[in-house]
């Protein structure tokens, strides 16, 4: 975690470098720079986005203070932003058959595109009607998988992490999770790429991992059609990465329906509660401390972490009184 001493260093150097690049901007602009005579080339050579360098350099222009230089919060605010009355209907409808507010982005974002709300302006949306809370009636309406045994179906996703969870950096990295259905026991892996060879050894050592540790070995797996991980409409499953792995396996492949994540729910909460207790507004010095803590959450996650869905208790009490696939 970051303390005071380390929030100032990152202030610090944040002052000092918009104010080089606002320098060298400037001095493109004027036609005064000793290397760079268009300012795409300056954004290249400092690895700069243009629309974000914009907003600090007019931010700054406007007031002069050192303080608009440096990150703010984002989001939307209220009224400002808020969705027209249709998207709210329709948000309202998704919501009463029972979706979540990561269900109801999936399924309007294809209709909606740049319109669509985000998960958490879907749950203001749902908030401001009383619906943020399932009724038993809504409660009907979704769709559930239920398994009875460990090791009968394992969920498997992938997450984006945020680029600047390493501090000093800027590069999107990934997590790929794996969560048995009925004991909710997970494991999740650092990936630096999201392609399918990747993806397909995380899996591996993830389930090699829950097999050593946890005595889980699984009949079926359940994946999105997302291509890292193959898709059901494939007629050359044996020359993909992941699905082969699959095969060799013995492990049976179902697909989620597009458009319809809550059949992997398990591993969408996951990643929520995730978020929530390790990786939100929390910067690591190295991809390696990222790892560590990662290894350290998981063991609290399985071990001591108490699961609502489960009484209670955590997923490793659970899984002792659990039947297992064999």
């Amino acid at each position: 975690m970051r303390n005071n001493t380390q929030d100032d260093t990152i202030k610090r150097n944040y002052i000092q470098k918009y104010r080089f690049l606002i320098k060298e901007y400037e001095l493109v602009k004027a036609k005064k720079h000793p290397r760079f005579v268009l300012v795409k080339d300056f954004y290249q050579a400092t690895d700069t986005d243009r629309r974000s360098f914009l907003k600090y350099y007019n931010r700054f222009k406007q007031s002069g203070k050192d303080k608009d230089l440096l990150p703010r919060k984002r989001g939307p605010k209220w009224k400002t932003r808020r969705p027209i009355p249709f998207i709210e209907n329709k948000v309202k409808e998704l919501r009463l058959k029972g979706l979540n507010r990561y269900e109801i982005v999936s399924i309007l974002k294809p209709k909606l595109g740049r319109f669509t709300p985000s998960p958490s302006g879907v749950y203001n949306i749902l908030r401001r009607y009383n619906l943020n809370q399932l009724s038993p009636s809504m409660k009907k309406n979704k769709r559930r998988i239920i398994k009875h045994k460990a090791g009968e179906l394992a969920h498997i996703d992938c997450h984006y992490l945020s680029k600047s969870i390493i501090q000093g950096e800027s590069k999107t990295r990934y997590l790929v999770c794996l969560v048995d259905c009925r004991t909710r026991i997970a494991w999740a892996e650092v990936t630096e790429e999201l392609k399918a060879l990747t993806v397909m050894f995380a899996t591996l050592k993830s389930l090699n991992i829950l097999a050593d540790h946890y005595d889980l070995r699984f009949k079926e797996v359940l994946t999105d059609n997302g291509p890292e991980v193959g898709t059901r409409y494939s007629k050359r499953k044996s020359e993909h990465p992941f699905e082969r792995m699959l095969s060799e396996l013995g492990i049976k492949h179902r697909y989620t329906r597009p458009y319809r994540p809550q059949t992997n729910g398990k591993v969408e909460r996951f990643w929520r509660t995730l978020e929530d207790d390790l990786l939100s507004e929390t910067t690591f010095c190295s991809l390696e401390e990222l790892k560590e803590e990662l290894i350290q959450y998981l063991y609290y996650y399985n071990h001591l972490r108490p699961h609502q869905s489960l009484g209670g208790i955590s997923p490793v009490e659970f899984a002792k009184n659990s039947p297992r696939i064999t």
